[in-house]
């Protein structure tokens, strides 16, 4: 079974409990206590105490945390390329360049003749 098969069997508690452990870690690797995190994410203490037990929190506290952390990198999977509607990428397609041209200016005789 592949991760995203086995994530797909946890329960909403059980992926709340999962992201709780990894805001801890990461609390943890950068020295913080609850009280310092909470402060600097401006939030209380026990809203960041219930984010860590894995309690339902509010996604902007999660943000937040995540930020003075330094692990919004978590974020990265959310991100989707732009779409570009078929008529726009026609309009590209015929705007792109085909060919150079140079151009000339206008030359008289005297300018090809090599002077013999």
């Amino acid at each position: 079974m592949s991760e995203k098969e086995y994530i797909n069997t946890y329960s909403d508690k059980a992926i709340l409990q999962q992201i709780g452990r990894f805001v801890k870690q990461q609390r943890i690797q950068k020295g913080l206590t609850q009280h310092e995190l909470a402060a600097r994410a401006a939030m209380s203490r026990s809203t960041l105490s219930l984010m860590e037990r894995g309690e339902n929190i509010v996604m902007i506290n999660l943000i937040k945390a995540l930020r003075i952390l330094e692990a919004l990198h978590v974020f990265t999977v959310f991100k989707t390329p732009p779409l570009i509607s078929p008529f726009l990428l026609a309009e590209a397609e015929r705007k792109q360049r085909k060919r150079v041209r140079r151009k000339t200016k206008n030359k008289n005789a005297s300018d090809n003749d090599i002077g013999w």
